[in-house]
């Protein structure tokens, strides 16, 4: 990667960590996971189909701990399940929505539902099934509302949050490359 390389790499994963930060920092106080999370997941995305990989992988991962740092975030022992859904969102998104699969909005939709399904799988699954029942000690009311947060609501959002970045990012790739 030569320094002019490096250097928009650099810019434009900054610029999404931070516009993810205000996204969260922004949508939070109002209280509707389903606009915060849509808004994260399309960020995500985002990021992976204008940054790369790595970019993508980088905001997964910074997403919540930033979150954290801010005071809008989960609980510290959630951030790695949440990064691993993250992750696999972006992953997803990536290896999927750059193949060739004939028509041209074939590839976007099998990306938006597999990436989305396997994001709520990995949050449900660790989350739900297992950080809420053995990590942390909630009371039965915080336990279902912590679970409430990580169980369907996640897929709605990656859902949600796929189709915005699908309906911008033909114009956002546009901008990025001129």
């Amino acid at each position: 990667m030569n320094n002019k390389t490096r250097i928009r790499w650099i810019t434009r994963t900054a610029i999404l960590i931070a516009l993810l930060v205000v996204v969260q920092a922004a949508t939070t106080p109002l209280g509707m996971t389903i606009v915060t999370g849509s808004a994260v997941n399309m960020l995500l995305i985002i990021s992976v189909m204008i940054g790369g990989l790595a970019s993508g992988l980088t905001v997964s991962a910074l997403s919540p701990i930033l979150a954290k740092l801010v005071g809008i975030g989960p609980f510290w022992s959630l951030i790695p399940f949440i990064v691993i859904g993250n992750a696999a969102l972006v992953l997803l998104w990536h290896y999927i929505a750059n193949r060739n699969m004939g028509a041209t909005y074939i590839a976007p939709i099998a990306a938006l539902v597999l990436a989305s399904g396997a994001k709520f799988l990995v949050l449900y699954l660790g989350i739900v099934q297992i950080a809420v029942p053995l990590l942390l000690s909630l009371s039965a009311q915080q336990a279902a509302a912590v679970s409430g947060m990580f169980s369907v609501s996640q897929l709605m959002t990656a859902l949600l949050g796929g189709a915005l970045a699908n309906a911008l990012l033909s114009a956002l790739k546009k901008a990025v490359n001129r």
